[in-house]
């Protein structure tokens, strides 16, 4: 049990920062530049555990708690989660709902450390965030209570399992919907164009990214790593369910799920390369778009029973 939960862990450390810089490669890519190489996450890593991190004498010990919580509350996560082959060390009925909370609990914490900042730009960040969650974790939920309905479990180890019997010969157009609504909700959950951008520097746009202004050193490393770690685990219960592979060959389990992975890494480097980010004011109604398509996913599985 430890050493599965151990090695889950280096899986994810090991792995996660990779695919966003397959995403930066295929940025750069699309826009006729050489880019950074894909090895840049890791040299970036490593030099923010190399520096010291700086706190001003008005912030509490909140800002100094909340990346080192955010870091521990996605590894949390990650044990919940099954990685192709790799079973998730822990499982139980409800497990789903754990995992909604632990994320919950991070984001808490990230915008109380920005708010403790007393900056009027990270308590601006921190609102949207707030606001915004509010809509994405509404439409998070739908798509779990969807895939529960239609693996009969409300456990995401036999969601997304290769014994599991959800099956799109059968139930395609749930599938579809549901597929749909959550990439519009990993997009945002990321802070991905087009509704966020984790490159922009312009602090009256951002919404995650204004809530790290003050964060540097190891303190920066750990929100850095959390955000690395968030992007595979969400990119790890989308890709099974477009690609439910069964079979009994764990290396053909294993590769079909790492070329998911890295597919859908190319698919969102596409897509910021080719949208731009749209406004703060129509972020609301991408969300709400969906939720109403988690909520018609919803409605055709109950109907196909």
């Amino acid at each position: 049990m430890i050493l599965s939960i151990f090695f889950h862990w280096f899986f994810v450390c090991l792995t996660a920062p990779f695919f966003l810089g397959v995403i930066g490669r295929v940025k750069a890519f699309a826009s006729g530049k050489v880019g950074p190489p894909l090895l840049q996450p890791y040299f970036d890593l490593g030099k923010l555990f190399r520096k010291r991190s700086i706190y001003s004498r008005n912030m509490t010990w909140v800002f100094r708690l909340a990346p080192a919580v955010t870091f521990a509350a996605m590894l949390a996560v990650s044990l919940l989660v099954p990685f192709g082959a790799l079973k998730a060390p822990v499982q139980f009925e409800g497990d789903i709902l754990l995992i909604v909370g632990v994320l919950a609990l991070s984001r808490f914490f990230m915008i109380a450390a920005a708010m403790d900042t007393g900056f009027s730009m990270e308590g601006m960040g921190a609102s949207r965030e707030a606001f915004f969650a509010c809509l994405s974790e509404v439409a998070l939920f739908m798509n779990f209570i969807t895939l529960a309905l239609l693996a009969h479990s409300l456990s995401l180890s036999r969601m997304l399992g290769a014994d599991s019997p959800v099956s799109w010969n059968l139930l395609g157009p749930a599938l579809l919907l549901v597929v749909a609504s959550f990439f519009i909700v990993f997009l945002a959950e990321n802070c991905r164009i087009p509704i966020d951008d984790p490159d922009t520097h312009l602090e009256l746009t951002m919404i995650h990214e204004v809530m790290l202004l003050e964060h540097g050193g190891v303190d920066l490393a750990y929100m850095f790593y959390a955000a690395a770690v968030k992007f595979f685990i969400f990119a790890a219960i989308l890709v099974p369910i477009i690609l439910p592979v069964q079979t009994e060959y764990l290396c053909v389990r294993m590769m079909s799920f790492l070329g998911g992975m890295l597919g859908l890494s190319v698919l969102v480097g596409i897509v910021e390369s080719s949208m731009a980010r749209i406004r703060l004011d129509r972020v609301r109604n991408l969300l709400l778009i969906s939720f109403a398509l988690a909520f018609f996913g919803l409605i055709v599985a109950l109907w196909r029973g």
